[in-house]
């Protein structure tokens, strides 16, 4: 039920309680009658729609019990007791309704990457063309920053460097000679090049993932109401109940009173007072839990699936090793090959550039600068000749073999030419995040069963990064529909997925997953949107305080349910025997909600383990 509409059911059965009150105390009880059942028809109405649509759905809730109850009251004369009912049932579905606005936040839209234009070769000029008027053997021009708007090949005498990580998850820039495929959705990250269009924009790369996404959101099966999980027994024992005391009196009010008292609001408000405040918690620790049902599927989840780059890793180069050659100190080469590399945009270039800033190193500027955009640079600092970059290219302009081993997979070399000779080596990678380790073992202790890394990287590199983890599996190479066949796989195997990523190239598998989790700090926009859970700080280990957050809140939803089913069931009981009217059965129902709502609000109290240590060290 929506907001809006849940807003006005709460209003409208608020007003007509109190207005009946009113009335009854201005002496005009026959008017005060019609008043409440005038408030507690809408909601009613409401009610029976929303049941029926459930009903077509194959689900089968415990609002029936309140549907019974309203009707039963009205049926009886016992108008009253008709309105405090439809008061509670629509004071539970704006809470419901309340929890899903509170958690789900606008997202920038998948599409907004997507290009809407391309800009076509015509007639010896260039004109920019709608995205759906390209056809296959069209000649596009894709200028420096833009993104490939269509699959094509690489024009003939063209070389190009992409940035695929929105793709594949690779995060280095990829070179790609002339007759390679270039797919849509990566980033012209070197000069412009031309590009013949093999495919129209709908069946193209990245509109094919943008149609995963919605197809795994569709496909992906509800979570059952936590409540409703009772639904049919508690039904059952609320109409014996109730039959039994209108067999054993003769008197309908009985029944009437049994239903009142039955009325599951433990059930309809504890649920999602619980979940709501688990969520406000949540985000104010930096975890961002879109509604009720991504905040219990976090609580149950039994495996946990992580994205390689940007996730598990920094998802940036960061330089690892300096091996300067004889007669060169350290900071002297990293100074002089930073200086030059000021003039490149090459992730590589910016890592070594902001390794010497880290280090106090002054860069003076770079003069008379070339570039090969990929391979390297050369240029003068300081009236010193200065060329930096791939082996293979600084053997070249150095006129002498060059070693580029011993970098180690998944490790990017830079050799660095000085004067006409090699005056070492600079080795940059993308490491694991700080603590990945202990976020592992602190995962596994929170009930995750089964841990395991999904990349589009290569093998090699994957395992070669992940060296010494404690994971049960590794797959690599993935394309994001083999992402969500993994996903698809995992959860047949040991239950509830948790899958976590940050690129386009995840969100697939996030939508796919029972909960996607999302590095919003840095990641995709498509991710974001995709996922459950986003972490709005840049923390992997952020996840665990927000899965004791999702359990610590389900276990309160579940405390409060048992104790107000408990007080319901020994209410009814009292009904039958006549100890209560229905309007008394209604206030204590009253009193039971007030009880089970005050002991969900718990959940805005806990404090997980797995963030104090930090809270306090920070306090320290």
């Amino acid at each position: 039920m929506s907001g809006g509409r849940s807003t006005a059911l709460l209003a409208t059965a608020a007003a007509g309680l109190v207005a009946g009150l009113l009335l009854l105390w201005a002496g005009r009880g026959d008017w005060a009658g019609l008043v409440w059942t005038a408030g507690t028809l809408p909601v009613l109405a409401a009610l029976l729609a929303e049941i029926v649509s459930s009903l077509r759905r194959g689900e089968t809730g415990l609002d029936i019990v309140a549907a019974l109850s309203m009707t039963a009251a009205l049926a009886t004369g016992e108008a009253a007791a008709a309105q405090v009912v439809a008061l509670m049932y629509s004071g539970g579905t704006f809470l419901e309704a309340f929890a899903a606005g509170r958690a789900r936040a606008e997202m920038t839209a998948l599409l907004a990457r997507q290009p809407r234009a391309a800009l076509r070769h015509r007639n010896g000029g260039l004109e920019e063309v709608a995205l759906a008027a390209v056809v296959p053997g069209d000649r596009l021009l894709v200028r420096h920053g833009d993104v490939v708007p269509v699959d094509g090949q690489v024009a003939e005498g063209e070389e190009a460097l992409l940035d695929l990580s929105a793709i594949t998850g690779e995060s280095l820039p990829a070179r790609l000679p002339a007759g390679e495929v270039a797919p849509s959705g990566a980033a012209n990250a070197g000069p412009a090049f031309d590009l013949v269009a093999t495919r129209p924009a709908a069946e193209s790369t990245y509109a094919g993932i943008v149609r995963l996404v919605e197809a795994a959101q569709r496909s992906r099966a509800p979570m059952a109401r936590l409540a409703d999980r009772w639904a049919m027994g508690f039904l059952a024992l609320t109409l014996a109940i109730a039959g039994a005391a209108w067999a054993a009196s003769g008197d309908p009010v009985r029944a009437v009173a049994v239903l009142v008292v039955a009325t599951p609001c433990p059930l309809i408000l504890a649920v999602p007072v619980a979940l709501v405040a688990g969520l406000s918690r949540a985000a104010r620790i930096g975890v961002l839990i879109k509604g009720g049902r991504a905040l219990e599927g976090l609580a149950r989840g039994r495996t946990l699936i992580l994205d390689k780059t940007g996730t598990l890793t920094e998802g940036r180069l960061q330089l690892v090793a300096v091996e300067p050659a004889a007669g060169i100190a350290e900071d002297e080469l990293l100074r002089l090959a930073a200086a030059v590399e000021q003039a490149s945009p090459h992730p590589a270039a910016q890592a070594l550039v902001a390794a010497a800033r880290a280090r106090g190193l002054v860069l003076p500027p770079p003069r008379a600068v070339e570039e090969a955009p990929g391979a390297g640079v050369a240029g003068r600092v300081e009236n010193r000749t200065l060329v930096v970059g791939a082996p293979d290219f600084v053997a070249r302009r150095l006129g002498m073999p060059v070693p580029d081993g011993n970098g180690g997979d998944g490790a990017v070399v830079v050799a660095v030419g000085i004067d006409g000779r090699l005056a070492g080596r600079l080795i940059a990678a993308d490491p694991l995040r700080a603590g990945t380790g202990a976020f592992l073992a602190g995962a596994r202790a929170l009930g995750i069963e089964r841990i395991l890394l999904a990349t589009g990287d290569r093998e090699d590199v994957a395992r070669a990064v992940t060296r010494g983890l404690a994971l049960d599996g590794l797959r690599a190479g993935l394309t994001p529909d083999r992402k969500v066949l993994t996903v698809m796989t995992e959860r047949g195997r040991a239950g509830p997925v948790i899958m976590v990523g940050d690129g386009v190239n995840d969100a697939p598998a996030l939508a796919a997953a029972d909960v996607g989790v999302a590095m919003g700090a840095r990641g995709a926009a498509a991710s974001a949107e995709a996922a459950d859970v986003v972490l709005l700080v840049d923390r992997l280990d952020r996840l665990l305080p927000g899965i004791e957050i999702a359990k610590g809140a389900r276990a309160i939803a579940l405390q409060s349910v048992a104790a107000g089913l408990g007080l319901s069931v020994a209410g009814m009981v009292a009904a039958a025997l006549g100890h209560l009217t229905p309007v008394q059965g209604a206030l204590l129902q009253e009193a039971i909600d007030v009880a089970v709502i005050l002991n969900a609000l718990r959940a805005l109290a806990i404090r997980p383990a797995s963030l104090a240590g930090r809270e306090s060290g920070r306090r320290a």
